[in-house]
C-alpha cells in the first residue's frame, strides 16, 4: 500500500506533535508528562534536535552538552556518560522516553528524535537523584511518514560509521520504523580505539483514533578501549595549584592490552495510550532492560613525582543490571469557572537487580604490588597483571523495589496567569548481599518532593516565572549498588532549587531564554573520626548562577544555538579533610559560552561555523590541581548534490588549539583532541 499521509490516519508525524523543525522545539512532554509548550514550563529546557546532532555530525552526549549552558561533560573513567549539571555530578540521571535509564554506559545518538535537558530538581516527575537535573532520550518512533535515509562518513583519525533510518506506514493504521549504526573509529590517543552498533526496531498501532500502542527494542554493543587520560605534575615545595603533565595529547598512560570496556544494553518498551474523550485520557508505558557491563582499567593513580615518575593502578568492575519499569498516566482536562486545569495522578512501579564485582590488580606476579611505578616519558605497561577480589573490593548482589504515587495540577487562571503544583511519594525499598559473607543490609526510605511554579505572560509570546522544586538521593548513591552498615543508617542527601526565568518567542521559530537559581544539596557525608565507616552529615554544597540560551532561526537562510552560563558552584560543608568549605565544585568553570552559527549560502551550500569557550577550572573539588580555560573553533561545510544526495564536511577544533577537555579527579585528565575532519555522504530515497 502506498504511504498514507498524516491527514489520512490516526497516526501522527513526530516533528508536528512537538513544533519540531530546525534547531526548535515548541513543546515537550517530558517536564510535565503532559504536552505542555517550552513557554509555559517554569523551568529551564534545553532542547538539542536531530537537525542539530546531524549539522554537528554528533555521536555522543559528551559532544552535544557542549553547547547547553550549565552542563559540563565528566570523563567518566572512560567507560560511561557523566556530567556536572548546575554544580551536581551524576552517571544516573539519564532516562530515554521519559523512563530511567541509569547504567553507566556510553550512549549512542544514532536513534535520536531529540535530547532534553532538564535543569534543576527533578523527583517530581522522574523520582530519586536528578539534584542538578536530567537527561532525556527522544527516541525516533514509526509515525507513518515515510523515510529511507542513511549515512556512511568517516574521520582523520581514522574512523569509519554508517547508519540507516527506515520508516513505512503499512496501512492506515499500522508504521514500522528501523533505525541502525555501526562504527569503527581509531582516536588521537594512542592504543585507543573502539566498536560498537545498535538497531532500534519501532513500530505504531493505532486500532483508531483515540487509541496508540507503540512497541520498540534497542540494541546496543559497545568495545572501546579505556582511556583515563594523563596525571598532574607535583611542584617543587608542594606549591599549589598543580598542573597537568605536560605531554602529547596522544599519550597514553596504562596497559594497552589490559584497558577495556564491553557494553551490551538490551531496552525493550510498550506505550499504550488511550483518549477517552470529555478530557479524560490514559497513558501506560512499560520498559524492561538488561545490561551486561564490564570494563578494566589500568590508569594514573598519583601525580608525576620530581623525579619523573608516575604509579599505575589497576582495578576491573562487573556491573550487570536489570531495570523493569511501569508508568500509568491519568491525565483530565477541565474547566472549573474561569480556571482551566490539567490534572494529572500517576503511579510508577519497578524492580532494579544486579551484581557489582570488583577485582583490585597485582603488577608482575607479586600478590602485594598494587602500584607500579614507570617512567611518565614511557608509562606503558604489558603485564603481567593479576586481578582477584579484596576485603574491601564490592562483591554483592542487590534489588530496589520501589513504587511511586504523583499528582499535579496546571492551572490556567487567565491567559496572563498559570500555576504549576505537583508533589510526589516514593518508596524506595533496597537490599544489598555480600556474596562473600552472606551478610545483608538493608534501608528503606520514604521521599516526598514538591514542586511549585508560577507563569506570568504579559503577552501571548513572552512568559516570566518563578519555580520551587526538590529532590532526594538515598544513602546508597546514584548507583545504588551497596550499602555498608554507616551509609544503611545515613540520611538520604536534599537538593532545594529556587529559579526564576524568562522565555520569549522572538519570533515564531526563535526562542530565547534566560534563569537565575539557587541550588542546595545538604545532609551529604563527611567520615566520622569518631566512629571508622560512620558518617556526619555535614556536607554540603551551594550553586548560583545564570544561564541564557537561543535557537532557531534569525532568517530562514541563517539558524544559530548559542548558550552562556555564570555557575558559582562552592563548597559549603566539607566532605573530606580536603574538601573544605570555600572550595570550588571541580571541573566547573565560572563561565562558559557556545555559539553555532549555519547559514545556506545557496540553495546547495550552507557552512556552519561554532565556538566553545570554557573558564579555568579545578580537576577536583579539593582545588589542587587547575584546568586552564579554552576557546575552541568548529565549523562545517553541507553540500546538496540533488533533491536525494546530501553531503558535508566537519571539522572539529579548527584551529588545533591545546586544551584539557575534562577529567575524574587530580590524576586522570583528558587533553582535548586536536583538529580532526570527519565527512559524511548521506543518500535519502
Amino acid at each position: 500500500m502506498p504511504p498514507v499521509t498524516v491527514n489520512a490516519s490516526p497516526l501522527t508525524d513526530q516533528d508536528e506533535k512537538t513544533g519540531q523543525t530546525g534547531y526548535i522545539t515548541n513543546s515537550i512532554t517530558t517536564a510535565t508528562k503532559t504536552n505542555t509548550p517550552l513557554i509555559d514550563v517554569p523551568q529551564s529546557v534545553s532542547v538539542i534536535t536531530k537537525e542539530f546532532i546531524k549539522d554537528l555530525d554528533i555521536t555522543s552526549i559528551e559532544q552535544a552538552v557542549r553547547y547547553v549552558p550549565g552542563v559540563i561533560p565528566h570523563q567518566g573513567e572512560s567507560n560511561r556518560d557523566d556530567l556536572v549539571i548546575r554544580g551536581q555530578r551524576s552517571n544516573a540521571d539519564f532516562f530515554v522516553n521519559g523512563i530511567r535509564d541509569d547504567v553507566q554506559y556510553f550512549r549512542d545518538l544514532y536513534n535520536l528524535q531529540r535530547l532534553e535537558v532538564l535543569k534543576g530538581p527533578n523527583a517530581m516527575i522522574f523520582g530519586r537523584g536528578g539534584g542538578g537535573g536530567i537527561i532525556n532520550r527522544v527516541l525516533k518512533e514509526a509515525d507513518g511518514v515515510p523515510i529511507r535515509e542513511f549515512t556512511v562518513g568517516g574521520n582523520s583519525y581514522p574512523g569509519f560509521r554508517a547508519t540507516g533510518d527506515v520508516g513505512q506506514a503499512l496501512s492506515d493504521h499500522f508504521a514500522v520504523r528501523l533505525n541502525g549504526f555501526y562504527e569503527k573509529s581509531n582516536s588521537y590517543r594512542d592504543y585507543v580505539y573502539l566498536e560498537r552498533y545498535g538497531i532500534n526496531p519501532t513500530a505504531t498501532w493505532t486500532p483508531n483514533e483515540n487509541t496508540r500502542v507503540k512497541l520498540g527494542f534497542e540494541y546496543l554493543h559497545d568495545w572501546r578501549v579505556t582511556d583515563r587520560g594523563i596525571p598532574s605534575q607535583t611542584r617543587p615545595n608542594g606549591t599549589l595549584p598543580e598542573y597537568p603533565f605536560h605531554t602529547s595529547a596522544s599519550t597514553f598512560f596504562g596497559a594497552p592490552n589490559f584497558n577495556y570496556a564491553l557494553t551490551d544494553v538490551y531496552i525493550a518498551n510498550a506505550v499504550v495510550e488511550h483518549d477517552f474523550g470529555g478530557g479524560l485520557s490514559i497513558r501506560n508505558a512499560s520498559q524492561y532492560a538488561y545490561y551486561n557491563k564490564f570494563y578494566q582499567n589500568v590508569f594514573p593513580g598519583g601525580p608525576v613525582s620530581l623525579a619523573g615518575t608516575v604509579p599505575l593502578s589497576a582495578y576491573n568492575n562487573e556491573t550487570d543490571r536489570s531495570n523493569l519499569f511501569n508508568q500509568t498516566d491519568l491525565t483530565y482536562r477541565v474547566d472549573t469557572g474561569i480556571l482551566r486545569h490539567t490534572l494529572l495522578g500517576g503511579v510508577e512501579i519497578g524492580r532494579q537487580s544486579g551484581l557489582s564485582y570488583r577485582q583490585d590488580g597485582y603488577f608482575n606476579g607479586n600478590p602485594t604490588l598494587s602500584t607500579l611505578t614507570v617512567s611518565a616519558y614511557n608509562p606503558i605497561t604489558y603485564g603481567p597483571i593479576n586481578f582477584r577480589n579484596i576485603a574491601t573490593g564490592a562483591n554483592n548482589t542487590y534489588q530496589l523495589d520501589l513504587w511511586a504515587l504523583y499528582a499535579q495540577d496546571q492551572v490556567e487562571i487567565t491567559k496572563y496567569l498559570q500555576l504549576v503544583g505537583g508533589i510526589r511519594f516514593d518508596r524506595f525499598n533496597f537490599q544489598s548481599q555480600d556474596r562473600r559473607t552472606g551478610a545483608v543490609q538493608g534501608r528503606i526510605d520514604d521521599l516526598v518532593s514538591p514542586r511549585v511554579g508560577v507563569v506570568v505572560k504579559p503577552i501571548e509570546n513572552l512568559s516570566i516565572y518563578g519555580s520551587y522544586s526538590v529532590s532526594y538521593l538515598p544513602s546508597a548513591g546514584d548507583q545504588f549498588s551497596t550499602l555498608t552498615p554507616g551509609t544503611a543508617i545515613a540520611q538520604p542527601e536534599k537538593f532545594v532549587n529556587k529559579e526564576v526565568g524568562i522565555k520569549w518567542d522572538i519570533k515564531p521559530r526563535l526562542q530565547f531564554t534566560a534563569a537565575f537559581y539557587d541550588l542546595d544539596r545538604t545532609n551529604q557525608r563527611l567520615p566520622d573520626p569518631s566512629n571508622p565507616g560512620f558518617f556526619i552529615l555535614s556536607g554540603a554544597t551551594n550553586t548560583k548562577g545564570f544561564e541564557a540560551g537561543i535557537s532557531g532561526y534569525i532568517t530562514d537562510k541563517w539558524e544559530v544555538m548559542a548558550g552562556y552560563a555564570y555557575t558559582d558552584a562552592k563548597i559549603v560543608g566539607a566532605t573530606s579533610a580536603t574538601i573544605v568549605p570555600g572550595n570550588r565544585i571541580g571541573l566547573v568553570p565560572y563561565n562558559t559560552f557556545s555559539l553555532w552559527n549555519r547559514y545556506q549560502i545557496t540553495p546547495n551550500v550552507g557552512a556552519g561555523l561554532g565556538i566553545i569557550h570554557y573558564d579555568d577550572s579545578f580537576a577536583a573539588s579539593d582545588d589542587r590541581v587547575l584546568l586552564s580555560g579554552f576557546t575552541r573553533f568548529d565549523a562545517a561545510v553541507y553540500f546538496r548534490l540533488n533533491d536525494n544526495w546530501r553531503a558535508q564536511l566537519t571539522v572539529e577544533n579548527l584551529f588545533n588549539t591545546q586544551y584539557i577537555a575534562t577529567a575524574d579527579g587530580n590524576n586522570n585528565i583528558t587533553p582535548g583532541s586536536p583538529q580532526v575532519f570527519r565527512f559524511s555522504i548521506s543518500p535519502k530515497f
